[in-house]
Formats: structure tokens, sequence, C-alpha cells
């Protein structure tokens, strides 16, 4: 009988299908470890990074009006870095109305209240209040009219724009009652009065 023949007359595999068979075997086994452990770790979905964001809220103080004593016109108000506040004739107190819009509002800035509180320094707190003007701001008032500052005073306690008539009206600088400030008979005039004293820079 052939070698190669088992006794049962099964032929025997050579020794390189043997081999083949083996490697084969291997494949199929791996094949079957990957699929187990790819079912069994099913795969995890990732996490989204969180997004962290700060939100900042932009403050500002009240607005605070103050007394100040000017040698021509007497008791007047300023802002709180000393600007002479002004109000216009072309305005209306009753009701509050502001007519200084667009270019007037660039050179004649609204006295605008902050977040917090309004704050009378030398004077009735009850005179003043707010309104809100086309944008959106609140500006200040006097007695019901609407205040001022003007790009034109330079320096803490000038008064350039008083009596100037411009923009279809005469502005005035403003009292304690948010009256016009006017100059005592003889008083030098109130531009050359506080432009020798003043020292500083607004604008």
């Amino acid at each position: 009988m052939n070698a190669t023949m088992l006794s049962s007359g099964t032929p025997r595999p050579s020794r390189r299908g043997r081999v083949g068979i083996a490697a084969a075997a291997g494949a199929v086994a791996l094949g079957a470890i990957l699929t187990g452990c790819s079912s069994s770790s099913p795969s995890t979905p990732s996490t989204p990074t969180a997004i962290i964001t700060t939100s900042v809220t932009a403050t500002s103080a009240g607005a605070a009006l103050k007394t100040v004593s000017n040698s021509a016109l007497g008791t007047i108000l300023v802002d709180s870095n000393g600007a002479t506040v002004y109000r216009f004739d072309a305005d209306s107190a009753s009701p509050p109305t502001s007519h200084c819009t667009g270019s007037c509002a660039s050179v004649w800035p609204p006295v605008v209240a902050g977040s917090g509180a309004l704050t009378a320094q030398g004077f009735a707190q009850s005179e003043l209040g707010t309104i809100t003007r086309s944008d959106g701001t609140k500006q200040v008032t006097v007695d019901g009219w609407p205040v001022y500052t003007y790009t034109g005073d330079s320096a803490a306690g000038q008064t350039n724009g008083q009596k100037l008539n411009a923009n279809g009206g005469t502005w005035w600088a403003v009292t304690t009652t948010g009256a016009r400030a006017s100059a005592s008979p003889g008083a030098p005039s109130a531009s050359a009065s506080a432009s020798a004293s003043s020292t500083g820079g607004l604008y």
C-alpha cells in the first residue's frame, strides 16, 4: 500500500497541505478573537468638549451733578468732571424733550445717566430726572430741562457755551433750579472769568 495512504484507505494530506490548513485555521481563529473583542467592547461615544463663556456686563456709575460758584454767573451746575452743564432753549421742560440730536449732540454731548443712582450735590435731589433719547440712552434733566456739556469748554469751570446761539436756540449754564444762569450787572463775561481761573482739560 502507498505510504501516503492511511490504513483505512483515506489519503493522508501532504506536508504542504498540512501547513496550508494550519495557516487557514489560525486566520479563522484570529478573526473570531477580533470579532469577539469588537462585540464585547462597544465603542464609547466621544464626549463633546464643554465651551465655557463668561458674560461681561458693562456698568457705569450714576451721573452726579454738583454746584460751583462762578464769579460771573453765581452758583451753577457742573458734572463730576467739573464741566459746566447747559440747557437749550429749543428743548422743552414740560414735557421734558430734547431737540438736540445728530451733529448737535456731537458738539453738545447729553449728560447721560449711568447704571447707578443720580446724585445731586449741593442742591435738591428732586430737581433731577431723566428722559429716554431716540438712541435709547437716558439723559439727565434738571427741573425737566435736558442738560448737556459743551465741547468748546476745554477745562473745568469754563462756560464758553453761555448765551451761545447755535443749532436753532440759545444755550445757558444751569442754576440749581434748572433756570438759566445770567450774569450779574457789572460782572465780567462768564467765559473770560472761567478761562482765567481754569486748569486741566475735559475733551
